[in-house]
């Protein structure tokens, strides 16, 4: 306890609570949106233009018609699915920075299914898209998994790393051996046969994937809550040692969490290219696997509140997007997305405290 200040007959003192109850975390959520918003009109006032006009422009091209809905679940998706797997990595103390390259390998790897099997009947092409979307994600995540689990090489460098040799290896197959011949040297691969794209929901872009999210969010939640490997995994995040002293198996755990982690991130990428672009091009993705990290954060790591997350962040790409065509900067997104996760990070810390009055000698 930390003693604030004294009073002739007491002292008051912060005491830190062992928890935060749901209800307070919401309020935090609440009043950090708040300020955020708050700190985006000064920003978006100085740059002359009124906030409330902005705002409610954003707000109304994502919400306000049935394509603005449709786009914000389309956006969600990724966000939906890279942020499960660092939410699971996070869980049990494995800093997986590298959704970002996880999703461009995933999209790598469908892609190449895709463009070499383009016969395959969809019965077929589709699960084997899916496969090899998570097994791409899955080894990007799993390389820097072992070097963790064998070596203690801190995963937070290597997997940083390797989003930059992802991210430049698709490239080069865009600009070069996949590069489509009819495209006039635009950095893009042949579109994908019909058979390799996923099915849409009928007159919208919403596809598979929304409902790949929603379940593994749902079949993470099981696992965390009412496995073992999941309790593993929880007790592992709060304690090595105690785990240690549990006898549960750490090297294991680490490079299965990485491999399903990353795996996520990978059917993240596969989404995109075979459900929204219908081939690999480049720059896929806009920072869906950074925004992941704050989705998980912001959803407390846990994958319920995540898809709830996802469609909150997704909203606001899909409104800034909107916003740029009335000349409000882009850069608008990323910073309420950060003033977001500094004000509930901070208000978190605040709520983890009470004032309390101890009478002398007490």
């Amino acid at each position: 306890m930390l003693s604030v200040f004294e009073k002739k007959n007491g002292i008051l003192r912060f005491e830190k609570k062992l928890s935060i109850s749901p209800l307070s975390y919401l309020i935090v959520l609440i009043i950090s949106i708040i300020l955020a918003l708050a700190v985006g009109a000064i920003f978006i006032r100085i740059n002359s233009f009124d906030p409330l006009e902005v705002y409610q422009f954003m707000f109304e091209s994502s919400f306000g018609s049935a394509y603005g809905i449709s786009e914000t679940i389309v956006k969600s998706i990724p966000l939906m699915l890279s942020g499960l797997g660092v939410a699971l990595a996070f869980r049990m103390l494995l800093w997986n920075i590298g959704a970002e390259g996880q999703i461009y390998m995933g999209a790598c790897a469908a892609t190449a299914i895709a463009l070499y099997f383009p016969r395959l009947p969809s019965g077929i092409m589709i699960p084997a898209m899916l496969l090899a979307g998570f097994v791409g994600g899955a080894i990007w995540s799993l390389i820097p998994g072992i070097m963790r689990a064998r070596a203690g090489v801190n995963e937070i460098i290597t997997t940083l790393m390797l989003n930059y040799i992802a991210i430049l290896w698709v490239n080069y197959l865009v600009f070069g051996p996949w590069s489509d011949p009819a495209s006039f040297n635009q950095p893009i691969t042949p579109k994908f046969p019909v058979s390799a794209m996923l099915p849409t929901l009928p007159g919208s872009r919403i596809h598979m994937g929304i409902f790949l999210g929603l379940v593994f969010a749902i079949v993470l939640y099981l696992v965390l809550t009412r496995t073992r490997w999941g309790y593993e995994i929880r007790v592992t995040g709060e304690s090595e040692s105690a785990a240690k002293y549990a006898g549960i198996n750490i090297v294991r755990n680490i490079m299965l969490v990485m491999l399903v982690s990353g795996g996520l991130a990978g059917l993240a990428g596969m989404a995109e290219v075979a459900g929204v672009l219908g081939r690999l091009q480049q720059s896929i993705s806009p920072g869906y696997g950074y925004t992941a990290i704050l989705v998980a954060i912001l959803g407390k790591l846990n994958p319920l509140a995540v898809v709830i997350v996802s469609f909150l962040f997704s909203s606001l790409l899909v409104g800034g997007y909107a916003a740029q065509t009335i000349g409000v900067p882009a850069a608008i997104v990323s910073m309420l997305q950060g003033a977001i996760l500094f004000f509930v990070l901070a208000g978190e810390f605040i709520a983890r405290f009470r004032l309390r009055y101890e009478r002398r000698g007490n």
